[in-house]
């Protein structure tokens, strides 16, 4: 496997700390890394060495363990150590935080299946050492189990670390909101929020158990030391509440404040909405925290103050500083006149209509290099991510004459409903009968028929039907890629071996997938890539492309055609990138919003309610995308930038 950015590696990794910021608002001790790695890396190290040291006593290590994708990351570093480094865990006793209910233990979903697969199938652990609750009891057994559960933590001498992560209602293990802090472990009904985000996992909301066996609160709380983890944007919102808001049973993760040695390890985008982030001006002077007003921190504190005073930014007065914490800002870069200016003038040098640059060149546009036509690929992780994140600037970049590619990187044919795939089949099939073709077809599909009719609840797809729903996927995104002016010959399918599991879980980026893009750069030699740089894609799939991405730009960056490229990241239907981010600003007039709309819509399968919508919202993808594009054009609007109908956002990435 190929080390890549936010990938673990199979040689040792270059350790990189921790952030050196500090604060006195949270309410309890949080490190930030800048990348998920780095910090999972740290906390494995951290746990080894616990291991190593009570090993070297005679004594045992006992450590709570979470699943999901968070905890991943370490538990891969857990086994390079073991591997490369001789760390052994035969002295180590594990709990796990707990399982659903009912849950077969070899279900794809089972939490005994996920910690075989991605920790205990590879250390040294003995089997008789590992407990996780038992999905498969009658519910009148269950009671007396989970008393039996929490006598054997005693009996181990308990809990020397827990590792946990957090839910978007701020659950820890499975206590949703109104989990006491003297809970115990138990059943309990989850959250509709906590079963809308495990729907990928199950193959749909409705296959997702109703109850789980989880410790409680009081449980977690005991342990000697706790440390939660939580990466992406998606979890910022939640951080905040659990570190800066006072502890209450609604956020269970936030009654770790009364913990003496319990913190949260978190990315930059976890991090985000911590005061120390968004508005560290008024945490206290900038030193302390270890910053200083550079032009991108003054910039985002000047839209902060337009926005919360609701003013454009040329009317904000000095005045409208000193009382809002940001004297300092004045002090280093003069009066608020100068610096409205400069801020102004530096959202307005955002926005373009011409993403690719203009014929003519166009020397400061965001577009980059004087070569016209530009050749141009735009990286679409999912199938339909391309007319979902930035249709607009799709189809501009084809009506202004670049000559643009499109790469498909996955196939996305886990998100097809099986009746779809159905009727999809009983066409080719009614196809062949009527032109007398395809004598093969009728064998097809009876097989597909009869494993429909047999499927159980998030059951891998059989290679027949996996193959159905990834042409139903392609054939859309080809109609909608030439819908959007793309050359039939310029539309590419990579079908990157990572995703091919035929389930939501997918395989580690490996060398394959890189050589696969490198190949794809190599041929086009672009001007420009488009990328999805959404990191709160619920199923993690933006996250791995973007990886591959980044690690096959590493390998061509010193090829001469790669000097003069730009990498742009666009974000989809789940987030947006904060005014100050961004960097380059189509606007969109009503038609190129209808224009984009058709193209979404050339998806069909994805169309009215798709397979995995993500975060519980009811909207379509493509409302999702105009609602987001237009509150971007309004949000410009407020700072006193022209008013558009819609505009995408992109952020430019060093490579």
């Amino acid at each position: 496997m190929t080390a890549t950015p936010g990938t673990p590696s199979t040689s040792a990794p270059i350790y990189r700390g921790p952030l050196p910021h500090v604060t006195t608002v949270e309410r309890l001790p949080v490190t930030v890394y800048d990348q998920p790695a780095d910090a999972s890396r740290a906390v494995a190290r951290e746990i080894a060495d616990l291991v190593r040291e009570r090993a070297a006593a005679g004594k045992k290590t006992v450590l709570g363990l979470a699943t999901g994708s968070t905890p991943v990351g370490v538990y891969d570093e857990l086994i390079r150590l073991h591997r490369e480094e001789g760390v052994s865990f035969k002295t180590v006793v594990t709990f796990n935080l707990d399982e659903y209910w009912p849950m077969q233990p070899d279900a794809l979903q089972s939490y005994h299946r996920f910690m075989r697969e991605h920790l205990f199938d590879h250390l040294d652990i003995p089997a008789d050492a590992i407990h996780i609750p038992d999905g498969t009891l009658p519910r009148e057994r269950i009671h007396g189990a989970c008393a039996a559960y929490e006598e054997q933590i005693r009996e181990a001498g308990g809990i020397d670390l827990q590792v946990l992560g957090i839910g978007r209602t701020g659950h820890i293990g499975f206590n949703e909101p109104g989990s006491t802090a003297e809970s115990r472990t138990r059943l309990i009904t989850l959250d509709s929020v906590t079963r809308s985000d495990a729907a990928a996992d199950f193959f749909g909301e409705w296959n997702v158990p109703r109850q789980a066996i989880t410790m409680g609160v009081g449980t977690i709380l005991d342990a000697r030391r706790v440390v939660l983890l939580a990466f992406g944007e998606h979890k910022a919102p939640i951080v905040r509440k659990a570190v800066e808001e006072p502890a209450c049973s609604h956020v269970s993760a936030s009654m770790l404040q009364q913990h003496a040695n319990a913190r949260f390890v978190l990315d930059r985008a976890a991090a985000a909405r911590l005061s120390r982030f968004e508005a560290p001006w008024v945490v206290g002077p900038l030193d302390s925290l270890g910053l200083e007003w550079t032009p991108q921190l003054a910039k985002k504190a000047v839209i902060w103050l337009s926005l919360l005073l609701g003013k454009p930014i040329l009317k904000l007065t000095d005045e409208d500083y000193n009382e809002h914490s940001l004297q300092d800002l004045l002090s280093c870069r003069g009066r608020a006149y100068d610096t409205n200016i400069g801020v102004f003038k530096a959202m307005q040098g955002t926005i373009t209509g011409w993403p690719g640059g203009k014929p003519e060149g166009s020397p400061g546009v965001p577009g980059g290099c004087d070569a016209f036509p530009k050749r141009v690929i735009v990286f679409s992780p999912h199938p339909d991510d391309d007319v979902i994140s930035m249709g607009g600037t799709f189809i501009r970049l084809c009506e202004q004459g670049h000559d643009v590619h499109v790469a498909y990187q996955t196939s996305g044919n886990i998100a097809v409903w099986d009746e779809s795939a159905d009727r999809h089949v009983d066409f080719v099939e009614e196809f062949c009968k009527a032109f007398g073709v395809g004598t093969k077809t009728s064998g097809i599909a009876d097989r597909i028929r009869q494993f429909l009719k047999s499927k159980s609840a998030g059951a891998v797809d059989i290679p027949e039907l996996q193959a159905v729903k990834g042409l139903i996927r392609r054939t859309e995104a080809r109609a909608g890629a030439r819908y959007s002016g793309v050359k039939p010959e310029n539309i590419h399918f990579l079908d990157l071996p990572f995703y091919e599991t035929g389930r939501v879980r997918k395989k580690p980026i490996g060398s394959d997938d890189i050589a696969i893009t490198v190949e794809l750069l190599e041929r086009v030699k672009p001007h420009q890539v488009y990328a999805a740089g959404d990191l709160s894609d619920p199923h993690g799939t933006h996250r791995v492309c973007l990886a591959a991405i980044l690690g096959a730009l590493a390998e061509v960056k010193n090829r001469p055609w790669a000097k003069d490229c730009q990498l742009w990241l666009y974000r989809g239907a789940w987030q947006e990138w904060e005014p100050h981010e961004i960097e380059m600003a189509v606007p969109l007039s009503p038609d190129e919003v209808e224009r984009k709309r058709m193209a979404i819509f050339k998806h069909e399968s994805q169309k009215d309610r798709a397979l995995f919508p993500g975060a519980t919202d009811p909207r379509e993808f493509w409302q999702r995308a105009e609602d987001r594009n237009r509150d971007t054009a309004r949000l410009y609007d407020k700072l006193g930038l022209p008013e558009y109908e819609a505009i995408e956002g992109f952020v430019r990435h060093q490579f």
